[in-house]
C-alpha cells in the first residue's frame, strides 16, 4: 500500500506538473487577451495538485521508513527494525532514489512560494516564462524518480526481517537530520534565479526589475547554502574521526562550487541594480550557478566518484550528464541570441570604485571556482583517458586558495570605505586610519605574546582590518536609521546591516580556519591504567574501559579524565545490521580557546575490547590514544551561525525597500533603492 501510495504520488505530481508546464508555455507563446482563454491555458491551478502529489510520496515514504516495510527495496536497504527514530526519518535523504525525493519537493514548495509570491504579477511573460522552466526542472527530477530512480520499487526475492540498516556514518550524529535538508534547500534555490535569467532572455526584458528580485532568491539560497556547508564540516569533524572538517572531497567541492559562484552573483547584482553594469555577466552567473549544482548532483548520484558522501553507483549519472550539458549549451544560445539587448549602456568610470572592487572580488571569486572544478573533473577525464588513477589532493587546492582568501580578506577590508563611480584615495586612507591601527596593535600583541608564522599574522592582521571596517559600516548604517526612526532590530535589517554581520561571519571563520590548521598539534599516546599523561597543557588520565549497548549499538569506550576535570569517553561503535565494521565515535573537549580531540585508536593483545582495533606491539591492558589540539576551532561554526544570520537579516526589507516596483520599471529609476 504504501508502495503504491508513493508511485501514485509521483506520477500525480509529474503528470499534472507536466500539463502546468505546457499550458503556461502555450500562454507565453500565444499572449491572448481573451480572459477566457488566458484562464484555461492557465497551468497554475495544476501546480498545488502536483504538489499534493509530491507531499504523498514523501508521506509515503517516511511511514514506510518509520513502520520499517522492508516490501520496498529503498527501505530493506537503508533502514533496520531497530534503527531509532530519528534515523529512521533521516534514511529518505540517506541514499540515492530518497534523496532525489527530496530534491524534487523542495523544488516543489519553491514553485508554490514563486506563484504565490508573483500572484499580482501573473500575466507578466517573465513570471510565466520562469515557471514553466521551474516545472521542467520539476519535470526532469520527478521523470527520474518514475524511472531509473524510482524509491519504492519492491524488495526482490525474500523480504528481510531485520533489514540492513542505514551507513554507520549517517546514524552516528543527529546532525544528518540538519545538514543535508539546509544544503539541499540551498541547492535547489539556485533554480529560481536561474529560471528568471532563462526566462529574461525569452522574452527579452534583460533590462528590467526581475534581475533585482532574483538578487534576494539567491541570497536566500545562498544562505541556506552557507550554514548547510559549515553543519557538513561540523558533522565531518564530528563523526569521520579524523580531526579535520574540510579534506576537498569531490562532493565537498560539488557545493563549494556553486557556492563560491553565488558569493559573487550576491555581490555583482547589486552593481547592476545601483549602476546598470554587469549585465550579461550576471546572467551567465544565474545560470552557471544551478548548472553547478546540477553537475554536483551528477558527481554525487552516479558513482563516478568516490566518496563518503558519494551514493553508489546508478544508471542516473548519463541523465544528469545530459541535463547538464542541455542547460549549458541552451543557455550560451540564448545569450548568443540577445547579445544585442545585453550591452550596457554605461561603463566602469574607473577601478578605484565600490564596483571596480565588486568586479574583483567576482573575477578571484570565479577563479578559485574553475580552479576546484579543474582539480575535481581532471582525475576523472585521466581515468577515462589513459585509464590510470591520479589524485588532486590537498595541497593543490590550498597553495591557491590561501592567496585567493588572502586577496578577498583584502577586498573586504577596503570595499566597505569605497565610494560608488570614483573613489578619493585620500578619502578612504582617512576612513582606513583607524580600522587599520586597530589591526596593527593587535598583531603587534600577538607577535609579543609569541604568536608566529606569516600566513597566520597575515590573516590576523586582514581579518581585524576587514571586522574594524565592517563595524564601521555598521555603526553608519545604524545611526543613519535611527535618525530616520528605525530603531531596534530594525536598524540592522536590509542588504546594508545585514551584509556586515556576513562579513563579521566570514572573519570569524577565517580567523577560526588559520588558527587551528596552524598551530594544530597531533600525537598517538600510549597510556596504561591510571596513568597519566600531558600534552600541549592538558592532562589525560586512563580511567579504564567501558561498554554501552543500545537496541541499535554496541560502544566501547575509554573513560579519560582531561585536565582533572571532566571524563571523555572517544569510542568504537559497532551498528546493528550490514554495518558490522565497527566505526570510531571521537570524544571532543571544545572550548572558546580551541579543542581537545581525543580518538581510540587501538587496545593491548588482552585489553578485552571486542570493538577496537587490536595493536600487538601494545602491552596488555593499554590503550593507544589519538589526540589532536586545535586552538580556536569551534570559532568556525561560531563564525557560520553569524553568516547565517546576517544572512536572514539582509533578506529582511527595510523602509526605503517596501515599495513594489511596477512591471517595465528599472531598478535604475528607483530612487529609495538602499544601496
Amino acid at each position: 500500500m504504501k508502495a503504491h501510495l508513493g508511485e501514485f504520488g509521483i506520477w500525480i505530481c509529474l503528470l499534472f506538473s507536466s500539463a502546468a508546464m505546457v499550458l503556461l508555455i502555450i500562454e507565453q507563446v500565444r499572449r491572448t487577451r481573451s480572459r477566457s482563454v488566458a484562464r484555461l491555458l492557465d497551468g497554475r491551478w495544476l501546480i498545488p495538485l502536483a504538489a499534493v502529489g509530491a507531499a504523498l510520496a514523501v508521506v509515503a515514504m517516511q511511514w514506510a521508513l518509520i513502520t520499517h516495510d522492508f516490501t520496498i527495496a529503498y527501505v530493506a536497504a537503508n533502514n533496520a527494525s531497530v534503527t531509532p527514530l530519528i534515523y529512521s526519518i533521516t534514511g529518505m535523504w540517506s541514499a540515492l532514489a530518497g534523496s532525489i525525493l527530496l530534491w524534487g519537493t523542495i523544488l516543489m514548495v519553491l514553485i508554490l512560494t514563486v506563484i504565490w509570491r508573483y500572484r499580482r504579477d501573473r500575466d507578466d511573460a517573465v513570471v510565466g516564462w520562469a515557471s514553466a522552466i521551474l516545472l521542467g526542472i520539476a519535470v526532469f527530477f520527478f521523470a527520474l524518480m518514475a524511472g531509473p530512480a524510482n524509491p519504492f520499487t519492491a524488495t526482490q526475492g525474500a523480504i528481510p526481517s531485520q533489514g540492513a540498516g542505514p551507513n554507520a556514518l549517517l546514524q552516528n550524529n543527529p546532525l544528518v537530520a540538519i545538514h543535508p535538508p539546509l544544503l539541499y534547500l540551498g541547492m535547489v534555490g539556485f533554480s529560481v534565479p536561474f529560471a528568471f535569467a532563462i526566462a529574461m532572455l525569452i522574452t527579452g526584458r534583460v533590462d528590467e526589475r526581475w534581475y533585482v528580485e532574483t538578487r534576494r532568491w539567491a541570497l536566500l539560497s545562498w544562505t541556506s547554502l552557507s550554514v548547510g556547508i559549515v553543519l557538513g564540516a561540523w558533522w565531518s569533524y564530528q563523526v569521520l574521526g579524523w580531526g579535520g572538517f574540510w579534506g576537498w572531497d569531490p562532493v565537498e567541492n560539488a557545493a563549494l562550487m556553486p557556492w563560491l559562484l553565488a558569493t559573487a552573483y550576491v555581490h555583482s547584482i547589486v552593481v547592476e541594480e545601483r549602476r546598470g553594469l554587469l549585465r550579461v555577466w550576471n546572467l551567465s552567473l544565474a545560470i552557471a550557478i544551478f548548472a553547478t549544482t546540477v553537475l554536483g548532483t551528477f558527481f554525487t548520484r552516479s558513482g563516478v566518484v568516490q566518496s563518503v558522501h558519494a551514493f553508489s553507483s546508478s544508471t542516473v549519472g548519463p541523465v544528469l550528464l545530459a541535463f547538464f550539458a542541455f542547460i549549458v549549451l541552451g543557455s550560451l544560445g540564448l545569450i548568443a541570441w540577445r547579445a544585442d539587448a545585453l550591452r550596457s549602456q554605461v561603463g566602469l568610470d574607473a577601478a578605484f570604485s565600490r564596483e571596480g572592487a565588486f568586479v574583483l572580488n567576482n573575477m578571484l571569486l570565479v577563479a578559485f571556482c574553475l580552479v576546484v572544478l579543474a582539480g575535481t573533473v581532471f582525475p576523472l577525464l585521466y581515468e577515462a583517458i589513459k585509464g590510470g588513477v591520479v589524485t588532486v589532493g590537498p595541497p593543490y587546492f590550498n597553495s591557491i586558495g590561501a592567496p585567493i582568501g588572502i586577496a578577498l580578506l583584502v577586498l573586504m577590508a577596503i570595499a566597505p570605505l569605497l565610494s560608488w563611480r570614483v573613489a578619493a584615495g585620500s578619502v578612504v586612507i582617512r576612513r582606513l586610519e583607524i580600522p587599520a591601527w586597530i589591526a596593527t596593535m593587535l598583531t603587534v600583541v600577538l607577535v609579543a605574546f609569541g604568536v608566529r608564522g606569516i600566513m597566520p599574522l597575515c590573516a590576523y592582521f586582514l581579518g581585524t582590518l576587514a571586522a574594524s571596517t565592517a563595524v564601521r559600516s555598521l555603526v553608519l548604517e545604524c545611526i543613519a536609521r535611527r535618525r530616520r526612526g528605525e530603531t531596534g532590530l530594525r536598524s540592522f535589517l536590509g542588504r546594508s546591516g545585514g551584509g556586515m554581520i556576513v562579513h563579521l561571519g566570514v572573519v570569524i571563520v577565517a580567523i577560526g580556519l588559520v588558527t587551528s590548521t596552524s598551530y594544530l598539534a597531533r600525537s598517538e599516546l600510549v597510556l596504561s591504567r591510571g596513568e597519566t599523561v600531558v600534552f600541549q597543557g592538558h592532562s589525560l588520565k586512563y580511567l579504564g574501559m567501558s561498554t554501552t549497548t543500545s537496541s541499535y549499538k554496541t560502544t566501547t569506550s575509554v573513560d579519560l579524565l582531561i585536565d582533572g576535570g571532566g571524563i571523555f569517553k572517544p569510542g568504537v561503535s559497532e551498528f546493528s545490521g550490514r554495518n558490522a565494521d565497527p566505526v570510531g565515535t571521537p570524544a571532543i573537549d571544545s572550548s572558546w580557546k580551541g579543542d581537545l580531540y581525543l580518538t581510540f585508536d587501538a587496545v593491548g593483545a588482552h585489553g578485552g575490547s571486542s570493538g577496537a582495533s587490536v595493536a600487538n606491539n601494545l602491552k596488555p591492558g593499554s590503550v593507544a590514544i589519538g589526540v589532536i589540539v586545535e586552538p580556536l576551532l569551534p570559532w568556525l561554526w561560531i563564525g557560520g551561525l553569524v553568516i547565517g544570520i546576517g544572512g536572514l537579516l539582509a533578506l529582511m526589507p527595510t523602509k526605503r525597500g517596501r515599495r513594489r516596483m511596477e512591471p517595465g520599471e528599472s531598478a535604475l529609476t528607483r530612487q529609495e533603492v538602499s544601496i
